[in-house]
């Protein structure tokens, strides 16, 4: 209002998806009122250099594919984009590479569905031979067995 260079914060508080914070503040020099909206802005670079807004959206329609025919609600798939942003987010890095995106979409995947993260996983890590598939599918097996036994071990203790 006066072009005062300061201004103190009266109220703060987040929006309901966590992704903005709304601040109240006040000019000390004329005592005008106004509102600040504030977002931490996160940039995808891409592979030929380009950078892009991260896009939850961008990340359900890549793995929306990979879960065609599968049991994966929309919900599923909005829950597994939250969990990549806030992974991506808590690096605290303003630019994340694609590369680093897609990395993180895989574990939570992988949890949501094996068939379609081996679907996604195959396109993204491009996988070209079956022995590509039978090494993940071993690896997962393995993971597997894992939960289950030290399921059984806690299950024996109690």
């Amino acid at each position: 209002f006066c072009r005062h260079a300061d201004s103190r914060v009266i109220d703060s508080r987040t929006s309901e998806d966590g992704q903005s914070i709304r601040r109240r503040r006040e000019c000390p020099e004329c005592g005008s009122r106004f509102s600040t909206t504030e977002t931490a802005s996160l940039s995808v670079v891409k592979r030929g250099g380009a950078t892009e807004p991260f896009s939850r959206e961008k990340i359900v329609n890549g793995v929306r594919k990979a879960c065609q025919g599968r049991p994966v609600t929309d919900s599923d798939l909005a829950m597994l984009a939250q969990t990549v942003e806030e992974t991506i987010r808590a690096t605290g890095a303003a630019q994340v590479n694609a590369q680093e995106v897609g990395l993180a979409i895989l574990e939570p995947l992988r949890k949501l569905d094996e068939v379609a993260f081996m679907r996604f996983a195959s396109v993204y890590q491009e996988w070209e031979t079956l022995e590509d598939f039978e090494a993940a599918i071993a690896v997962l097996k393995v993971e597997r067995e894992n939960q289950a036994s030290s399921t059984l071990a806690v299950g024996d203790k109690e």
